[in-house]
């Protein structure tokens, strides 16, 4: 399972080893490897966001109302944004961080090979889970996703944004604990799951 920059990393021991990957959940993501198909860029909002953020990794009080400010934009702007639960995780995030600008250190990392397999040839059960309102990888990625593997199908949810949000839980959980969890003939795993994390965030 992973969400955001996670998810691709989840979709790569499904491309290259696969028999080591039962099922998958992909979240708020697009492709590992290129499609067939043209998707949309990230929201204009978002990349004026992203252009012209300021922000000083040495000051924590910086820090802070940047990632504040970074969740606000990633909550897609249609559900009611909690700022104060938003601001005390980032603050827990930030005082328990040795060196918090090391949170970004994805970005300098090189790409390395990509693999050579198609999306098409994911044959797992894999669970495509994507908000009408994220404004980094628009809607049209997560229905690419699933349009594309196999045995790929698609959870939508109305008007949230990029990311796992407290308000979806109720319909995320549910579907991830089935997808998981049905027998070895149908969708997911069967016996004792094995839960792997990727998170981009």
């Amino acid at each position: 399972m992973g969400v955001s920059a996670g998810a691709p990393l989840a979709q790569l021991p499904a491309l290259d080893y696969a028999a080591c990957v039962l099922s998958l959940v992909l979240i708020s993501t697009s492709f590992a490897v290129p499609g067939d198909c043209e998707l949309p860029p990230p929201a204009e909002e978002f990349m004026r966001f992203v252009s012209a953020a300021r922000v000083d990794g040495s000051d924590a009080d910086s820090v802070i109302e940047y990632q504040v400010a970074y969740a606000r934009m990633l909550a897609g702007g249609r559900h009611p944004f909690d700022e104060t639960a938003a601001r005390s995780l980032v603050r827990r995030d930030v005082e328990r961080a040795h060196d918090f600008t090391a949170a970004r250190n994805h970005d300098i990392l090189p790409d390395g090979a990509l693999s050579q397999a198609p999306l098409s040839s994911i044959a797992v059960p894999t669970l495509v889970i994507h908000g009408t309102a994220d404004p980094m990888f628009p809607l049209r990625h997560g229905e690419a996703l699933a349009e594309q593997i196999f045995r790929g199908r698609l959870l939508v949810l109305e008007d949230a944004g990029h990311g796992v949000e407290r308000a979806d839980w109720a319909t995320i959980v549910p579907a991830i604990l089935e997808h998981t969890a049905a027998d070895s003939a149908g969708w997911g795993m069967s016996g004792n799951p094995h839960w792997v994390w990727w998170s981009g965030r």
